[in-house]
């Protein structure tokens, strides 16, 4: 089972978490990005490009689900304007084992925070600025992928 959803709506983590539980696996690793007061943020603003952004998020689950052979994985992703306490993401994955359904729940927030098409603005007071793409992402995205993890 593989469940995207890109929305406006706050993330009812309760509600994700019963889903992928039914799934009968051992294992359910979870990550849930939350909107940080860092250097004084008091917004933050995501966009999207609708149909694009669901479908990366689709293709990232379905790589997933084969390399690691699991049982669901649920991406959920709020867009719009939020404030630091918000949940922005939410990522869940269920394996057999709990070595699976951990790497894949860490390869595919570091994946989505380079390959999915959000752009994000943060404001500080009465400055607003769109946040820069930062190395360490990609970094961290690169040690999922290379010559034997394309699927094509």
């Amino acid at each position: 089972m593989i469940r995207v959803s890109v929305d406006h709506a706050p993330i009812d983590i309760g509600t994700e978490m019963a889903g992928i539980e039914e799934t009968g696996a051992g294992a359910v690793a979870s990550f849930t990005g939350i909107v940080r007061a860092d250097d004084g943020v008091t917004a933050m603003e995501l966009e999207h490009y609708p149909g694009m952004t669901e479908a990366v998020l689709c293709d990232l689950a379905e790589q997933a689900m084969a390399r690691w052979g699991l049982l669901s994985a649920v991406i959920v992703h709020r867009v719009g304007p939020m404030v630091p306490g918000d949940r922005v993401v939410l990522v869940a994955t269920a394996a057999t084992h709990r070595r699976e359904a951990l790497d894949a729940c860490a390869s595919l927030i570091d994946r989505l925070k380079t390959d999915a098409p959000f752009w994000k603005r943060e404001t500080r007071g009465e400055a607003s600025r769109w946040v820069e793409a930062r190395a360490s992402d990609d970094q961290a995205a690169a040690r999922w992928t290379g010559p034997d993890d394309n699927p094509d």
